[in-house]
């Protein structure tokens, strides 16, 4: 696998020129990575028209994930989900339909920010009822419903969440395909699918528009990206699809993330399906082994390992603190959960330092639970004024009844207790307090009615 970004930057530095163009630093190594640090100068391309090398290096990527186009994004999924949103919107546009969409409520906050940048309409899949606020399932049959009910310019769903749980999206796919409606999946963290047997990517799976965090799973700097267009897509999105990342994206992406992304490309092309494979399977055997210890788990996704921490009498901020004092740094915690992300690259001794620490945790102190139930969201206004209106931050006990004009969340994807533009209610202040928090973002006025 050639790697056309990677080769021009090394020719470019051994040819040793007067750098008489940006960045500042002028390629020399102030913190280490500077040397490889270049601009959009001749024959670098340009990412967001890109005709030349960043064109291979896409195009080889789009092989390796079954695309009709790849592209890069240097700022992660954001940027993919921004664009994602406003390719379908123009499909909307040239068909007449209604801007709104169906989204599932496990969202990242980059759906709200999109949806008040271009004025979207959200309805929400909500999770069940005490199924907490990080996982949201999915039922393909809901969907057909809520489709039958009303238009919709696209579905859009989050697969996997930061708990490991995975919706249903062959079955969503085949929902959305009678509809007519486009299927978007936020799959950020399961880039790496594409590399198993057997294959889950969305797109293998039969969305039409997807993005993926390159840096979170494989082997790449963070704010590395993808958006992927199905070679079956509801609608010609190839020919606009720089088109919409350039509304959103930095006119000055960074080649170092455009680097990672290049050298990547050998990489899933060469060893890493092996490893990945290998890596599950030692999860998978990890997993059984706490199970058999009493611990209980979240999700289904197979390289990621989710502890229910009241099982065994923990929080998850203590179960961190624990793991944090033992030498194991966790990816996410909360009251009820924690999280571990390993990948290929996780060396030996850090399994074994993992499998060893969890294998000598007492049982916590803590008495168990269950998290409040947030109850359903009364929308007061739309969540493009929630977010572009004034707003000011306030105490928790002087927030009921007013309106949110921030998600408040505590990681991105979650279930957010409210979205921008609803109601601040006691259920809602329960939860927030059960989960650290003792102030919220409102607007700062006052809406006595729904619209």
């Amino acid at each position: 696998m050639e790697t056309p970004i990677w080769d021009f930057v090394s020719g470019y530095g051994q040819r040793g020129p007067a750098r008489f163009h940006m960045p500042g630093h002028k390629g020399r190594r102030v913190l280490g990575p500077e040397g490889r640090d270049i601009t959009e100068i001749a024959g670098a391309d340009e990412l967001y028209r890109s005709r030349g090398i960043i064109r291979r290096s896409e195009e080889h990527a789009a092989r390796l994930f079954g695309t009709a186009r790849t592209l890069y994004s240097a700022e992660g999924s954001s940027l993919s989900i921004r664009a994602m949103l406003l390719l379908a919107l123009w499909r909307a546009e040239e068909l007449g339909l209604p801007r709104r969409i169906l989204a599932g409520r496990n969202a990242h906050r980059a759906l709200m920010s999109a949806a008040a940048l271009l004025d979207l309409e959200v309805d929400w899949l909500f999770p069940r009822p005490g199924e907490g606020l990080l996982s949201c399932t999915v039922d393909p049959e809901a969907v057909a419903d809520r489709l039958r009910e009303s238009g919709y310019m696209a579905v859009y769903l989050t697969s996997p969440d930061y708990l490991g749980a995975m919706a249903p999206i062959g079955r969503v796919a085949e929902v959305c395909r009678r509809a007519g409606v486009p299927l978007l999946v936020d799959n950020a963290h399961g880039a790496y699918l594409r590399f198993l047997r057997p294959d889950s990517h969305p797109i293998t799976l039969g969305a039409d528009l997807c993005c993926d965090s390159a840096h979170k799973t494989l082997p790449c700097l963070t704010g590395a990206g993808y958006l992927h267009i199905a070679s079956d897509a509801l609608w010609n999105w190839e020919a606009r699809a720089e088109e919409a990342m350039a509304v959103f994206g930095s006119t000055s992406p960074s080649y170092l993330i455009l680097q990672s992304l290049d050298l990547a490309n050998r990489a899933l092309a060469g060893d890493y399906p092996s490893r990945a494979a290998e890596t599950v399977s030692r999860l998978r055997a990890l997993k059984e082994k706490l199970e058999s210890r009493g611990w209980r788990l979240a999700g289904q996704e197979p390289m990621k390992l989710t502890l229910k921490a009241r099982s065994l009498n923990w929080t998850g901020g203590l179960l961190a603190e624990e793991l944090r004092r033992r030498g194991v740094e966790c990816e996410f915690a909360d009251p009820d959960f924690l999280t571990l992300m390993p990948s290929p690259d996780t060396s030996e001794e850090e399994w074994n330092r993992l499998e060893r620490v969890l294998g000598e945790l007492p049982e916590g102190g803590t008495p168990g639970g269950a998290p409040p139930d947030p109850g359903l969201p009364r929308r007061a206004v739309s969540i493009r004024e929630a977010l572009l209106s004034p707003a000011e931050r306030i105490p928790l006990e002087e927030a009921e009844n007013r309106i949110l004009a921030d998600p408040e969340v505590s990681c991105p994807p979650a279930v957010p207790v409210r979205v921008p533009g609803e109601r601040m209610d006691s259920e809602a202040i329960t939860c927030f307090r059960y989960y650290g928090k003792e102030t919220c973002l409102v607007l700062r006025k006052k809406i006595k009615k729904h619209p």
